[in-house]
């Protein structure tokens, strides 16, 4: 079967995480959301997305398809339901719709004329920024108990401190030595050729994939994970960064989200946690108004690309658009528009042609290509964040 992933109605909630990637590519637990179902379905998936993003995430649609919404993520109930999907019929949790049977015969699609299968267990969906870091705790554990079920673990070095061995797995090539690791409260996956240097004190859940670092003397708590190549340092609680960023030194980061290609200066923190303890706002790209999160915590929302220096203070629930770069004393303001340049004393445009070099030069340090592809992205980017921009 050929299966699709769309990123239905939160795409614009999921922002600024969807202005370079499909709702399928985000990373939360152990794997991204297309990982899951793919891992799940035995198969694998395109993209239904944004016209400027299909050429990277491109659809390949044939005769008959199964279209998934992104937003939900799988587990072995919901994953077999879809696999099992006959034409005509489409999965529905409420008013939301989370997968349908279509061929290339119809020219729209009618759910009155669809046999609608209710789903009533429970499962994970993300539909704000703010649940990526809020149901990490979650997806962690489903993607250990799936990754790992009948698998064994690389043994746990004799040097290492550990508390719950039976809930942590090490994949081929990991290092870590001289390390404590408790996972009593959730478990601690540790990817492919990753490495948690000396003295790192780490609480699970965590989920360090492949290639990934822990710097020397860390302090992790959960429910993290540091996605692919990625690094960090200092003290790092329930936040997510994605592929091929850095927090690599001393300094707190907390509640929070980082996308792709991000770097957090020494010493940069960020509140998690208003003065007066009231519900965080955030943010919303929907509204352009800030939005209730529900959360008393809740931090930093970084988009791909963007960077910050070192001291950089971060206030409770900032949100940082694609390709930002802030420095400077005090605290900026908690929404910094996409190529944004500057700090607390004001902001400029980050013009293109300076953000791109800057990416082509971080980019090929990892041995990735900044291609037109990707140039292009950012350009629609670039274009649709100038109402924001104030310079």
């Amino acid at each position: 079967m050929n299966y699709i992933l769309f990123d239905g109605p939160a795409r614009n909630a999921l922002l600024p995480f969807t202005f370079t990637r499909p709702v399928a590519d985000i990373l939360i637990g152990i794997v991204t959301i297309r990982q899951k179902w793919e891992m799940r379905l035995g198969s694998t998936t395109t993209t239904l997305t944004e016209e400027y993003l299909s050429e990277k995430y491109p659809m390949v649609e044939l005769e008959e398809n199964v279209m998934i919404n992104a937003s939900f993520l799988p587990n072995d109930v919901l994953a077999e339901m879809v696999s099992n999907l006959e034409v005509n019929q489409a999965i529905f949790k409420g008013d939301e719709v989370i997968a349908f049977y279509t061929s290339e015969e119809q020219e729209e699609v009618d759910f009155d004329t669809y046999e609608i299968i209710e789903y009533h267990d429970e499962c994970i969906t993300i539909k704000n920024t703010w649940e990526i870091f809020s149901k990490n705790d979650l997806a962690i554990q489903e993607d250990f108990k799936y990754l790992t079920e009948d698998r064994k673990s690389q043994p746990i070095p004799r040097s290492v401190n550990v508390i719950a061995p039976e809930n942590i797995f090490i994949e081929e090539g990991a290092k870590l030595e001289f390390v404590t690791l408790n996972a009593s409260a959730g478990p601690i996956y540790i990817g492919k050729d990753a490495e948690i240097m000396e003295g790192s004190m780490v609480r699970g859940p965590f989920a360090l994939c492949d290639n990934a670092s822990v710097k020397m003397g860390s302090k992790v708590y959960g429910a993290t994970t540091v996605g692919p190549h990625s690094r960090i340092g200092g003290e790092v609680k329930n936040t997510v960064l994605f592929a091929h960023s850095n927090k690599g030194h001393e300094g707190y980061l907390g509640d929070s989200v980082v996308g792709e290609w991000c770097n957090l200066g020494a010493d940069t923190n960020n509140s998690n946690l208003k003065n007066n303890y009231e519900e965080v706002k955030l943010w919303s790209y929907e509204t352009e108004g800030f939005a209730k999160t529900g959360l008393q915590f809740c931090g930093l929302m970084m988009g791909d690309h963007s960077k910050c220096g070192i001291n950089t203070m971060f206030n409770t629930g900032t949100v940082v658009g694609v390709s930002a770069n802030i420095f400077g004393t005090g605290f900026p303001r908690n929404f910094i528009p996409s190529f944004s340049w500057g700090g607390a004393s004001g902001f400029t445009t980050y013009l293109t042609k300076k953000a791109f070099e800057t990416a082509k030069l971080v980019m090929i340090r990892r041995g990735v290509e900044f291609d037109e592809r990707e140039a292009a992205i950012l350009e629609h980017v670039f274009e649709e964040s100038k109402k924001w921009r104030k310079d």
